[in-house]
C-alpha cells in the first residue's frame, strides 16, 4: 500500500495500531480519511468493534478494506482489473509531479494533539536516498527492519532508503522481538539492523545472545531517542555493526536532517548525531531573540530545505508557527552545533516525553487524566529511565481532603487511563500530593518535578546516561 499509494497519487494516512477508539476516531476525522485498510485485530485491540462504534462519527469514511478475510482482499485487488480502472490509474499517475502530497504522518506540537504532517514524494523519496547513502547500501545488502512501518523509521530509513538503493527489505515479524529479529539477521545474512536504543539493549540482553551468528552484520541505524554512547559502542562491537550509524530527524523533516559518519572519527560517531544531510540547511538560533547563535553555544535547531514538510493538512496557523517565512522548520529541540558542523541534542524545548522511540505528549495525558471524576489537577513530565531512555510520571492532586485517598488508588488510575489510551501512554509512576512546584504566575515547574521525582525513584544515575 505504501508504494500503491504514491503510484497513483493518493495519499497515505499513516496510523499507529496501539490506537484505542477516541484516538482512531480523531486521526480519521482529522484528515478527512476516505479509505480504511486494516486487519481485523490486533492483539486486545478489537478494530472491527471500534470501527463500528465510531462510524457515524466518520462521514467522510466510504471504504473500509479488511485485511485477515481473503474474500473482502481479494474483492479489493479485482477492482483494479475492472474497465477503465488502469486507464485511470495511468491518467493520475501522469498528472503528479515532484510536489505531489504524499503521505501524512501524525505528529504533534505545543497542543499536545497530534497533527497530520503532509509529507511530499520528493521529501520522502530523496529523504529514503540519502539515508541509504549514508549507510552505504546497495544492491548486495540485505536491511532487517523490526522498526514499525507507521512511522517514518520504518517507512523511509526502512523501506525507501532500502528501495533507492536497491537493497533487500527483511521483515522479521509482524512486532518487535528480540530474539525473532536476531534470527532474522542470521537466517537472511542481513547486512543491516535498524532499531531504536531500547530495541537494541533488549537484543543485546538475549541470555543466548553469543549464540546468533551476526557476523553479516556491517552497518544499520539506531535513532528515535537519544542513543546511549555505551550501547553505541556495544552494539559496534558485539553486533559487527562497525559502520553503524545514528540518525537525527523529526516527521515534519520526513525526517531525517542530521546523520553519523563512516568517515567521522569514532567518538563523533557515538557521541554525536554527525552532520546536516546533503541539500538542507542548519542553523541553531536564540530562542528568544531569533539571532544565529556561534558554534558550540546552545540554542533551537532549525532546519531548510527539500525534507521540509509541506504543513500540517488544513491547519495554516499551526504550519506558520512551526515554518517561518523563509522556510526554517523550527525544531523545539535544544542542540550545539561545533565549528566542524557536528551536531550534539542537549534537550527539548517543549515537554515532549521519549519513551523507547514512541513520543508521548503529557498534554494529551493531563487532559485525559483531567477528566477522571476523582482528579482535580494532574502534571505529567518524564522521567529517566535506562532501558527506554524516559517513562510517564504523573503527579495527582485528588478531590479527596489531605492524602487519603481511599476513593482512588494508582492501580484504579492507571486502570482507567489503560481502557481509553494506548498503554505506551498510561503513567509508569503515579504520585499523589498536595500542590506543586509553581512559578510566581502559577505556571507548573516540571524541571523541579522530575528533579525530585528521580530522586524519590533512585533514577539518579539513569538521569546521567551520556547520549549523543
Amino acid at each position: 500500500m505504501q508504494f500503491a499509494t504514491a503510484k497513483v497519487g493518493a495519499v497515505l494516512v499513516s496510523m499507529n495500531p496501539a490506537y484505542q477508539t477516541t484516538e482512531l476516531e480523531y486521526a480519521v476525522a482529522r484528515c478527512g480519511m476516505t479509505h480504511l485498510i486494516m486487519s481485523p485485530g490486533w492483539r486486545a485491540s478489537d478494530y472491527v468493534g471500534m470501527l463500528q462504534s465510531i462510524r457515524a462519527e466518520v462521514p467522510t469514511l466510504r471504504h473500509v478494506v479488511l485485511l485477515g478475510s481473503l474474500l473482502s482482499w481479494h474483492e479489493f485487488l479485482e477492482r483494479s482489473g475492472m474497465a477503465g480502472a488502469r486507464e485511470a490509474a495511468r491518467a493520475r499517475a501522469a498528472g503528479m509531479d515532484l510536489h505531489t502530497p504524499y503521505n501524512i504522518q501524525y505528529t504533534s506540537g505545543t497542543t499536545g494533539r497530534p497533527k497530520p504532517a503532509l509529507l511530499s514524494q520528493h521529501s520522502v523519496l530523496n529523504n529514503g536516498y540519502m539515508i541509504g547513502r549514508g549507510c552505504r547500501l546497495g544492491p548486495a545488502d540485505r536491511v532487517c527492519i523490526p522498526v514499525p512501518l507507521f512511522h517514518c523509521f520504518g517507512a523511509v530509513l526502512g523501506n525507501l532508503a532500502t528501495l533507492a538503493t536497491g537493497g533487500t527489505i527483511v521483515f522479521p515479524g509482524a512486532s518487535f522481538d528480540p530474539a525473532r529479529t536476531l534470527a532474522a539477521v542470521q537466517a537472511e545474512r542481513c547486512t543491516s539492523l535498524l532499531g531504536v536504543p531500547t530495541m537494541f539493549i533488549r537484543e543485546l540482553e538475549l541470555d543466548n545472545f553469543g549464540e546468533y551468528r551476526l557476523d553479516s552484520l556491517r552497518t544499520g541505524i539506531m535513532a528515535g531517542s537519544p542513543c546511549p554512547v555505551e550501547v553505541m559502542r556495544r552494539v559496534q562491537s558485539k553486533m559487527h555493526m562497525s559502520e553503524v550509524t545514528i540518525c537525527y530527524g523529526m516527521t515534519e523533516t520526513s525526517p531525517v536532517s542530521f546523520q553519523t559518519s563512516i568517515q567521522d572519527p569514532i567518538e563523533r560517531r557515538v557521541s554525536t548525531v554527525g552532520h546536516i544531510h546533503p541539500h538542507l540547511e542548519a542553523k541553531v538560533i536564540d530562542p528568544v531573540t531569533q539571532g544565529i547563535l556561534a558554534p558550540g553555544e546552545v540554542g533551537e535547531l532549525c532546519v531548510r530545505g527539500y525534507s521540509v514538510m509541506q504543513g500540517y493538512y488544513d491547519d495554516p496557523e499551526a504550519t506558520a508557527a512551526a515554518v517561518d517565512a523563509e522556510g526554517w522548520m523550527h525544531s523545539g529541540d535544544l542542540v550545539t552545533l561545533d565549528a566542524e558542523g557536528y551536531c550534539n541534542i542537549v534537550g527539548r524545548m517543549k515537554d515532549m516525553v521519549i519513551r523507547g522511540g514512541e513520543n508521548l505528549y503529557p498534554r494529551e495525558i493531563e487532559e485525559l487524566l483531567h477528566s477522571h471524576p476523582a482528579i482535580a489537577e494532574v502534571n505529567v513530565f518524564g522521567v529517566a529511565d535506562a532501558r527506554y531512555g524516559e517513562e510517564l510520571c504523573a503527579w495527582v492532586r485528588t478531590w479527596c481532603a489531605g492524602l487519603d485517598h481511599a476513593s482512588v488508588s494508582e492501580d484504579d488510575i492507571r486502570a482507567w487511563a489503560a481502557a481509553r489510551v494506548s498503554r505506551h501512554k498510561v503513567p509508569r509512576y503515579i504520585k499523589f500530593v498536595h500542590s506543586f512546584p509553581q512559578t510566581l504566575s502559577g505556571k507548573p515547574q516540571k524541571y523541579l518535578m522530575r528533579k525530585q521525582a528521580n530522586a524519590e525513584l533512585g533514577l539518579d544515575q539513569a538521569e546521567t546516561v551520556e547520549t549523543a
